[in-house]
């Protein structure tokens, strides 16, 4: 569980560190209308969001999470906090599971009512994944609104905490 503990923390400082630099945009800049798969770079971390509390469902064995209304997080900062807490409850919720529980399968329902079995790792996985890959299409958005994205690769996660702690083998780092 170590190791999975360590994906999820590296995912949400990822996250973080993106919204941080976001944080800097003005209102019309976060809106802006860029190709990709979601219009601008708000409704990109709001889907984000969905994602992560979708997931986190689907590892509890639940399948279904309401679609977020990309109006209610307006900003970087109404964003911060529904962000810190769906990634407190991964944290909480995959700490509380013995070593084990990541080869135990979990089933949900997509939303085509397919049922799906995958082991907790895979579904964790797919999370980590998935995020990545739309942390990169906020970079590429960063880029053609000419801003400088941060670096939020996985060896630049490990360099940053390395002095400090391991995070394959210490609790999360916070902040």
């Amino acid at each position: 569980m170590k190791t999975i503990i360590a994906q999820v923390t590296y995912d949400r400082w990822a996250i973080f560190r993106l919204l941080h630099s976001a944080a800097g945009m003005d209102h019309q800049t976060f809106n802006r209308a860029l190709p990709s798969s979601f219009p601008s770079v708000q409704q990109t971390f709001v889907h984000l969001l969905w994602a992560e509390s979708l997931w986190l469902a689907r590892w509890q064995g639940w399948s279904y999470v309401a679609s977020l209304d990309s109006e209610e997080y307006p900003t970087t900062e109404s964003l911060r906090l529904p962000f810190e807490d769906v990634h407190t409850k991964q944290l909480q919720f995959l700490s509380g599971l013995l070593p084990s529980a990541a080869t135990h399968v979990v089933s949900y329902v997509n939303f085509s009512g397919k049922k799906w079995e995958y082991a907790l790792r895979d579904l964790v996985q797919h999370l980590i994944v998935h995020s990545a890959h739309h942390r990169g299409q906020i970079t590429t958005m960063f880029r053609h609104l000419n801003l400088v994205p941060p670096t939020t690769g996985h060896l630049a996660f490990l360099d940053e905490f390395q002095s400090t702690q391991n995070p394959y083998k210490a609790s999360p780092p916070q902040g």
